[in-house]
């Protein structure tokens, strides 16, 4: 069983919007936060952990303490769009560690990836050694990020005030 975003009530989206922000609270602060008792807030959680809602806990990771704060986003332009090329594309895009996201596109290019290393000289490496020579590449076209204005790791449940 798959919720869908009409399946949840303002609890549930209380519940989601506070674990999007503090993934380590208690469950007992969730509690009280989303003004329920624990027991319920509990029940909830397991329902939207058993139905895909949340699809798990991580930590987020500071890139520049990893020396990873050089991001590339690189437009992907492949010669054979075929289902089976597409598939080999996409299954050899999920090894290459450097590539955050990759995201299928309509338009005039086919994928997009962001890619992050360490700098300039590693990121030339990698789009040279694993990138261009993904199967069914044809073109590659760069664009280096200078500064990350909003890199929100999770889509709020509820959208709010963007001002």
């Amino acid at each position: 069983m798959h919720l869908k975003r009409s399946d949840l009530d303002t609890f549930d989206l209380a519940i989601l919007d506070v674990l999007g922000v503090e993934g380590r609270i208690s469950v007992t602060e969730l509690a009280s936060r989303v003004g329920l008792s624990k027991s319920p807030v509990q029940a909830r959680l397991k329902r939207l952990e058993q139905t895909g809602v949340i699809t798990g806990y991580r930590a987020l990771i500071d890139p520049v303490r990893l020396n990873r704060e050089h991001v590339a986003f690189v437009e992907v332009k492949l010669g054979d769009t075929r289902e089976a090329a597409l598939a080999a594309f996409n299954a050899a895009v999920r090894r290459v560690p450097e590539i955050e996201q990759c995201h299928m596109i309509a338009g005039d290019f086919d994928y997009l990836l962001k890619v992050r290393t360490s700098d300039m000289t590693t990121y030339r490496e990698i789009l040279g050694t694993r990138i261009s020579v993904l199967p069914h590449v044809a073109q590659t076209s760069t664009f280096v990020a200078m500064q990350a204005i909003k890199d929100a790791a999770v889509a709020a449940a509820t959208p709010g005030d963007p001002g």
